[in-house]
């Protein structure tokens, strides 16, 4: 297929606008398919995978192709809900375009918002087809009207070249144009489907296009804007890459199948025959199979059997891909998403993915022995094939902790452990990684005396603790002099209050820091023992902090939330009903960003919470600032609930 008719798009939009029955809907039009597939039978060819069947939604980003005059079309049918909005960020750094979806008896919804912010920052050309005008009750107006009011004022009904409207907007778009509009009053049918295309190719002007995916309206309509105004791969804004050789010069890339090969991995899909699934976008230069290419990011060469262009799950093999194609290649052995792969005398960079943090949390804990043993394989798979699912191991509180964008997120991550990896969980809310420290200094003795028969055990220190700034975590000072204590036994006294700092002496949780200054004590010639000593630092550590005011400490969160205007008081009255600090407002867009310092067991359960009070509107993201006291009543409880028990002092 020569360069100049390809096109590829992303479908994009709210959840249940119909992206999926569109995209069916084109292939059985193009005779890409011989049958039209429906979700609700789990028949189409993009929802394939169980769990999507099983819920009738999009979860992962699907590829398709079509043939329609002389034009290949590749399509990714991207999810809309936002648990997903990974899938939606990757993908669409492999397409030239987009079409943006909005169900005609909803209008303008928040995932159709959230995806137009995406298209305006990559200033992506685009088409918007409003979908399910069959529908009873529909006001098309009113959705265009809000397309305007609420996407952008540059959206146009595509009904004729004719149209003043459409021809203004054309004019406007180019100077020469504009020009020649003032002068005249008019253009030629040529000059505005030329000046158009340039509009939408520049990302000024953005047609809107009307019909029904179920009764296939506006389905020629769609398919002749896609090929008649959207680019090619050589007509697509730059792609900007850096030299591999000199990571601090970019440049330009060459677009092309005559330039030297640049592909950039934006996807991994996990297939149960073929294993692991690279998706790759040829930007520049050719991939013939059996031969192979250059990663710049992992500084290798590797080889590659097949190629494939996909049609959903089924993988068609190709001789060669070019500039412009989405293909797979199966079993690479180091290739990853946000690899570039190009060729070697000319190694490019191309600009990471910058995935969305996790919003959500939850301790993970196998059910059986053999669910331990294979947890950590199964979830190190899930994690390759979706970079917005993490998974970490908290050295604090000792739990498994997955994370993801919302609870329907987790939720399918749970499902695939089960039905493909055969590892059942139960699901928790993560522990709060707490701390113990004191809030002043104390002297005490920690004496440990054993007698018998034979050799007993004996040693005896006396230690002071002092509390020490947040940013300082422990500090041991030896200030033993005269052989109170022999030099040999003092590391073993280290040992003893190290291993107390760990066990904690009044909820079990870490100690943290404190200064422990060991200043005298006694042995017995024959009785002293690494092992009495050690002891005897132990019992000094938990007993010099009950005597030294101890106090619970919280991680303190930077919480950082984005919301439209009108919900600015709800936030703020919340995150004060959570023990919120706002540190600060600013202006982003049409949306307000909220800064704020949260303790971390306040926000478990926050992406719920923004969702249910913004609409799905809102978003945030947070990371680890700083520990602070937890307050008394609060930290009495906790004590209470962690069931520690102080041990009763030895004679």
């Amino acid at each position: 297929m020569d360069v100049k008719n390809k096109r590829s798009v992303i479908f994009l939009g709210h959840a249940q606008s119909g992206k999926t029955s569109l995209a069916e809907a084109l292939l059985f039009s193009c005779y890409a398919t011989t049958r039209k597939g429906a979700t609700a039978d789990g028949s189409t060819v993009s929802d394939y995978s169980s769990d999507e069947i099983e819920r009738k939604i999009s979860i992962n980003a699907s590829l398709l192709h079509c043939d329609y005059k002389s034009t290949r079309i590749q399509i990714i049918d991207a999810p809309g809900y936002l648990d997903f909005f990974g899938e939606v960020i990757a993908s669409i750094r492999g397409v030239d375009a987009a079409i943006l979806v909005v169900d005609a008896t909803s209008g303008v919804e928040v995932g159709t918002e959230k995806a137009w912010e995406l298209l305006e920052s990559l200033e992506l050309p685009r088409i918007i087809f409003i979908n399910k005008i069959d529908k009873e009750n529909v006001n098309l107006d009113k959705v265009v009207t809000d397309i305007k009011e609420l996407l952008s004022g540059g959206a146009h009904v595509l009904d004729g070249l004719e149209s003043p409207e459409l021809v203004e907007a054309v004019a406007e778009s180019d100077d020469k144009l504009l020009e020649k509009y003032l002068e005249s009053g008019s253009l030629s049918n040529d000059e505005v489907r030329q000046g158009l295309r340039q509009a939408i190719v520049k990302a000024k002007v953005f047609p809107i296009v009307s019909g029904s995916a179920l009764s296939d309206k506006g389905l020629t309509k769609l398919l002749d804007a896609v090929v008649d105004y959207l680019p090619s791969p050589i007509e697509r804004q730059k792609v900007e890459v850096q030299d591999a050789m000199h990571p601090e010069n970019k440049k330009e890339l060459t677009l092309g199948p005559d330039a030297p090969l640049a592909a950039f991995v934006f996807k991994s899909i996990s297939d149960p025959y073929v294993g692991q699934l690279t998706v790759l976008r040829v930007f520049s230069g050719k991939l013939a199979a059996n031969t192979g290419f250059y990663n710049a990011n992992k500084k290798s060469k590797e080889r590659i059997g097949q190629i494939f262009m996909l049609q959903g799950k089924e993988q068609r093999t190709m001789d060669e891909a070019s500039s412009g194609d989405i293909v797979a290649i199966a079993k690479l052995k180091e290739a990853q998403t946000n690899d570039s792969l190009c060729d070697e005398k000319n190694p490019v960079l191309f600009e990471p993915i910058v995935f969305p943090e996790p919003a959500i949390s939850a301790s993970v804990k196998p059910k059986t022995r053999a669910d331990e043993e294979k947890i950590s394989i199964a979830l190190h798979k899930l994690t390759a094939e979706d970079p917005t699912f993490k998974v970490l191991r908290d050295a604090a509180t000792k739990e498994e902790i997955i994370s993801g964008l919302g609870d329907q997120h987790l939720d399918v991550m749970v499902h695939r452990l089960k039905k493909r990896f055969n590892v059942d969980v139960e699901l928790g809310v993560p522990k709060v990684a707490y701390k113990e420290t004191v809030t002043r200094a104390a002297k005490v003795q920690g004496k440990h005396k054993k007698q018998s028969g034979g050799r007993g055990q004996y040693g005896d220190v006396w230690i002071e603790i002092q509390p020490l700034p947040r940013d300082q975590e422990f500090e041991f000072v030896d200030k033993i002099f005269g052989g109170a204590i022999p030099r040999n036994f003092i590391p073993s006294v280290e040992k003893g209050v190290r291993q107390a700092c760990t066990e904690g002496a009044i909820a079990g949780y870490p100690v943290s820091h404190i200064r422990v200054i060991l200043y005298d004590g006694s042995f017995h010639e024959v009785d002293s023992s690494d092992m009495a000593f050690q002891i005897a630092g132990r019992k000094a550590l938990k007993k010099a902090i009950t005597e030294a005011g101890p106090v619970l400490l919280e991680p303190i969160m930077d919480v950082e939330i984005i919301v439209p205007e009108e919900f600015m008081g709800h936030i703020t009255g919340d995150l004060s009903g959570r023990r919120g600090r706002v540190m600060g407002m600013d202006v982003k867009g049409r949306s307000q960003i909220i800064r704020a310092q949260v303790p971390l067991a306040e926000m478990f359960k926050y992406a719920n919470i923004l969702r249910s009070i913004t609409g799905g509107r809102g978003s945030y993201s947070m990371k680890f600032s700083h520990y602070e006291e937890v307050p008394q009543k609060l930290a009495a409880a906790i004590i209470a609930q962690s069931g520690f028990k102080k041990e009763e002092e030895e004679e």
